[in-house]
C-alpha cells in the first residue's frame, strides 16, 4: 500500500480495522524469541510497548536483520498482522520481502501488512498511525541512512505511542550509525554461517547478535542463534560440524576490515 492524496488515509482505516479486531497479541509484556537463554537475559525476551533498533553490521547483512526482523515479528501469535512500514526508494534499493521464501522458513506472509511511503516525513507520520494501533503483532520500521528526521522528539512520539498501544516497534536500520535515541534495545546483526545440509544443501539461516545497548541492564552481550523452521522459534547455532563458508565478497570485506 502506498500513501495517497489523502494522507494516510488509507493506512488508518486498515489500522482502525485492526483495533477493532481485538486486543494486543501475546503474553502482554514478551516478544520472545524462543531461545531459552536469549529471552531469560533480558528479563523474558524484547518487551511489548517498547521501541527496539537492529543495526545491519553492514551492507551485506541488510537481507540478514531484514530477515530477522520478519521472522521475530511473525513469532507473535495468532493471526495479528506485522505492519512493514518504509520508503519507495529503500523498496528501490533494498528490494522486497519474498513471499514465498518467509513461507518456506516457516512464517506466514498473509499476515505482513506492507506500506511504502514517500519520503522520511511520511514514513515516521505513517509509523505514528502504526504504532498506536492495538491489534498488530509488531511494527517494523525499515530505513536506510542517518533518518535525520526520527530525532529524539520524534523518537519520544513514537515510544508514547507504542506504549499505549502496547506494541513492540522494531527500527531496522540499513547504513546508519546509532546515535542517542529513545530505544529500549539496540542491536548489531550480522549473518552467520549455517550449517550444511545434505548434498550440500544451504542449512537454516543463522545471526550473530551483539547487545550495543540495553536501558534495563549491561549492554555487550552477544548471541548466535539460528532459525528452526518447524517450531518456528530460535535456537543454538550449530558450534561443530560443516558450515557453509560466506560469500567471498563476504570474506574479502572481513579480510579488508580486520587489516585496517
Amino acid at each position: 500500500m502506498r500513501d495517497s492524496s489523502s494522507p494516510l488515509a488509507g493506512l488508518r482505516r486498515r489500522i482502525a480495522r485492526i483495533a477493532a479486531a481485538g486486543a494486543p497479541p501475546g503474553d502482554g509484556a514478551w516478544l520472545t524469541s524462543g531461545h531459552a537463554g536469549f529471552d531469560a537475559a533480558l528479563g523474558g525476551g524484547l518487551a511489548m510497548g517498547r521501541a527496539h533498533e537492529i543495526f545491519a553490521a553492514d551492507a551485506l547483512d541488510a537481507a540478514s536483520a531484514a530477515a530477522f526482523a520478519a521472522l521475530l515479528a511473525l513469532r507473535g501469535p495468532g493471526e495479528a498482522p506485522v505492519l512493514w512500514l518504509r520508503t519507495a526508494d529503500g523498496a528501490r534499493r533494498q528490494g522486497h520481502l519474498y513471499a514465498p521464501g518467509l513461507a518456506e522458513l516457516g512464517g506466514d506472509p498473509n499476515r505482513l501488512l506492507l506500506v511504502e511511503a514517500r519520503d522520511a516525513t511520511a514514513l515516521l507520520a505513517a509509523a505514528n498511525d502504526a504504532v498506536r494501533c492495538p491489534g498488530s503483532a509488531a511494527v517494523v520500521v525499515e530505513s536506510r541512512g542517518a533518518l535525520a528526521a526520527l530525532d529524539l522528539t520524534a523518537g519520544r512520539r513514537l515510544a508514547l505511542g507504542a506504549r499505549d498501544a502496547g506494541t513492540v516497534l522494531l527500527l531496522l536500520r540499513f547504513a546508519a550509525e546509532p546515535v542517542p535515541s529513545i530505544a529500549e534495545t539496540r542491536w548489531r546483526l550480522a549473518a552467520a554461517p549455517s550449517r550444511e545440509l545434505e548434498a550440500q544443501a544451504p542449512g537454516a539461516p543463522a545471526f550473530d547478535l551483539e547487545l550495543l545497548r540495553w536501558r534495563a541492564g549491561p549492554a555487550g552481550a552477544r548471541w548466535r542463534l539460528e532459525w528452526n523452521r518447524d517450531e518456528r522459534a530460535f535456537g543454538d547455532a550449530a558450534l561443530s560440524g560443516a558450515l557453509l563458508p560466506l560469500s567471498s565478497r563476504r570474506a574479502s570485506v572481513a579480510h579488508r576490515a580486520a587489516a585496517a
